[in-house]
């Protein structure tokens, strides 16, 4: 028997009203929302408290919102945080998808925005789960509402709790936002007290210019020196430092002498460390464990033979790279050969590698499980395998669910039957395949990445030929949506043309294949390398993507060095980008190292981070950093690990802030996994005109 309630003093009018004077003089005197006295006052959330109905018994400015096969519940409660009323979402079962209440998408109810300024939002909420989130959508001047990322994880709680984030700039041709609270697990949410207040107007124009080429495009160097070794694979480690691994280089002649090189280059001081190579790790598959090291798996068993009926012949071998000591250890075999495999993180740090030429030099078929905390690769009776041929090189990406997105990106020839890409469940042992990419024949080494933020869920993929056929490389582009309910990729702007060795222009449906891709710390792609035709015709262009307009800045200054086949472009902790490699049909190899600047870096001071309290960070966690100066976003950047212009483990992971005080910030880190897979990453904040950082390093989960 409930017990007996008080009679209230006053009318439920007045206090609603008496609650929120309260809950926002709490807000301006504790400090949970800091606002710069120029920020303005008033709550822009319509119905905060959710008192007001419609005829439908319904929030109005509120709607119930959601996807997927869930069972559910979705109305209002008495047990409210003030008022009478609060939002009560209850999944009671769950194979997919989310429920949340969302602010109306109309002109009236959803909040107007400024492109450039930041607001904080703040709601009050209980849940018997930790599957909720801060969800944002935004309204696109031009492409309608559309999804904007998710900038918070809320744990369970019994007891009424207060979640304050910062979006980050509000982006172009934005002019309304709604939000609301989202749950993706079986149990019960309950929200309520929503406010957002302007918290940071936008600089109306970036100040500090110290270039103006280099202000638009950006700057190449080519180092004074040459790499040791050929750099065919690339993983930048947790010391700031860039492991080159070459094996044989793709050198019949070095592999027949047993020469197989690695060397560890420092970009500090241009040094290079040899490191004592144990078998041909040409064509290996390589990815970061969470405690750092780097596990290389598969490689060269053999070059193909003299009458080329018998092509390469992937091996077994597996060893893991430490950077403490420079030195490889071996580690058990894989259950199959593998040349050219893929290698990715799941979110509980485990490896699934696919793909590749086994033994015999036929086709590998074999899945192969690495186990982060057996450090071993697992016996077949503790592998689920669906004996299914995925190319070489697939670019598998995780998804927030788990599952693996294979993006059609691979290296020579065709695509894979049917729609050439697809999702495949490891634990249900399905695959499925995803409609809509183009031209899936000529993907051979496009390269895929997952764009700036995580959060949101969309893979872009670009460029591509058939080194098998020698066509000519295409210019098409693709982006998919895998927060969709029923994904597909739609066909992404054309890739920006540039030019041939001596001057020639592109022209028509030119493209490339062995494009790079990089995730930069101020939320856009860098684009670069690549050649028309197989081992042929490097084409000189590089530009810049932006996922909030999903268009390319072209007229990006070059590298002047080429960079087609066994090429890689990838990002260093200060924030440029680095680019090695270059084998074209002649046999030869480009050492040569071109570092670029991108444009933010001369566009005035950077922001420095000061002081990381804490550089062990749980998932679901908020850690708290002081900076020098005002900063307007922060991000994670998983470090590169790359090769033949696939790098699936790439990600931008926001980290939504809560300002505590002048130039200290809490950062919110993701609850998620499988946003973010354990390990080393970059840390990263910038300012209101762009300028990152230089990256500290932080370890998660």
């Amino acid at each position: 028997m409930p017990p007996a309630r008080a009679v209230p003093l006053f009318s439920p009018e007045l206090r609603r009203g008496l609650g929120r004077l309260l809950a926002l003089t709490l807000l301006l005197t504790v400090g949970l929302v800091a606002r710069p006295a120029q920020a303005a006052v008033t709550n822009l959330v319509s119905n905060p408290g959710v008192e007001q109905v419609g005829t439908d018994g319904f929030p109005t400015c509120w709607e119930k919102s959601g996807q997927g096969d869930n069972a559910f519940t979705i109305g209002t409660t008495a047990d409210a945080h003030s008022g009478g009323k609060a939002l009560k979402i209850a999944i009671t079962a769950l194979n997919s998808g989310d429920r949340k209440a969302m602010m109306l998408e109309n002109g009236q109810c959803a909040p107007r925005v400024s492109v450039g300024s930041q607001y904080d939002l703040s709601v009050y909420y209980k849940s018997t789960t930790a599957a909720n989130a801060m969800t944002l959508f935004r309204h696109d001047t031009q492409a309608g509402w559309q999804y904007w990322l998710d900038p918070a994880t809320l744990p369970a709680t019994t007891a009424w709790a207060h979640k304050t984030v910062r979006t980050p700039p509000i982006p172009a041709n934005t002019d309304q936002i709604t939000w609301g609270v989202s749950i993706y697990g079986v149990g019960t949410l309950i929200t309520d007290d929503y406010a957002m207040y302007g918290a940071v107007t936008a600089p109306a124009t970036p100040k500090g210019c110290t270039d103006a080429t280099g202000c638009t495009k950006g700057k190449w160097a080519v180092m004074p020196y040459q790499a040791t070794v050929r750099g065919i694979h690339s993983v930048v480690l947790n010391n700031g430092k860039v492991l080159l691994v070459a094996g044989s280089g793709n050198d019949p002649n070095a592999f027949a002498a047993g020469t197989f090189k690695t060397a560890v280059y420092d970009p500090a001081n241009g040094t290079f460390t040899n490191v004592a190579t144990p078998v041909d790790l040409f064509c290996s598959g390589h990815v970061q464990l969470s405690d750092g090291k780097v596990l290389v798996m598969g490689g060269n068993k053999d070059y193909p033979s003299a009458d080329g009926t018998v092509g390469y012949k992937g091996l077994k071998n597996s060893y893991i790279f430490d950077p403490a000591t420079n030195k490889y250890t071996r580690v058990n075999d894989m259950l199959a050969g593998h040349w050219y495999p893929s290698a990715t993180m799941l979110g509980n740090g485990d490896i699934i590698s696919l793909g590749g030429l086994g033994e015999d030099s036929t086709g590998t078929t074999t899945t192969d499980y690495f186990s982060a905390a057996q450090k071993k690769w697992l016996p077949m009776d503790q592998t689920k395998q669906t004996w299914a041929w995925w190319g070489l090189y697939p670019s598998m990406v995780l998804m927030q669910d788990g599952r693996l997105f294979y993006t059609g990106s691979h290296t020579f020839g065709n695509g894979l039957p049917g729609t050439g890409a697809s999702i495949y469940n490891y634990g249900a042992g399905t695959i499925t395949d995803v409609p809509g990419l183009q031209n899936k024949d000529e993907r051979d080494q496009s390269m895929s990445v997952l764009l700036p933020p995580a959060q949101q869920q969309r893979v872009l993929t670009v460029g591509g030929g058939n080194g098998d056929t020698g066509a000519t490389a295409g210019r098409s582009t693709d982006i998919i949506d895998l927060k969709a309910a029923s994904p597909r990729y739609q066909p992404g702007p054309l890739l920006p043309q540039g030019t041939l060795t001596g001057g020639a222009p592109q022209t028509g449906d030119q493209g490339k294949m062995y494009v790079s891709l990089v995730a930069l710390p101020d939320g856009t792609v860098f684009e670069t390398g690549g050649g028309m035709h197989n081992r042929a015709d490097p084409v000189f262009e590089a530009s810049i993507f932006d996922p909030t307009t999903n268009t390319f800045k072209s007229g990006m200054a070059t590298d002047p060095v080429p960079r087609t086949y066994h090429s890689s472009a990838f990002l260093l902790p200060d924030g440029r980008v680095m680019a090695v490699g270059d084998n074209p049909g002649n046999a030869t190899f480009d050492t040569r190292i071109s570092i670029y600047s991108p444009p933010y870096l001369f566009k005035g001071a950077r922001p420095q981070i000061k002081t990381v309290a804490n550089t062990n960070w749980a998932y679901g966690s908020t850690q708290r950093i002081t900076t020098d100066s005002a900063i307007t976003r922060a991000s994670l950047i998983r470090p590169a690990a790359v090769t033949h212009s696939s790098d699936p483990n790439q990600r931008f992971v926001e980290l939504p802030l809560s300002i505590k005080g002048t130039n200290t910030i809490d950062l919110n880190v993701t609850s998620n996994p499988n946003m973010a897979p354990p390990g080393w990453y970059m840390l990263f904040v910038h300012n209101a005109s762009g300028v990152p950082s230089v990256a500290k390093w932080v370890k998660l989960g």
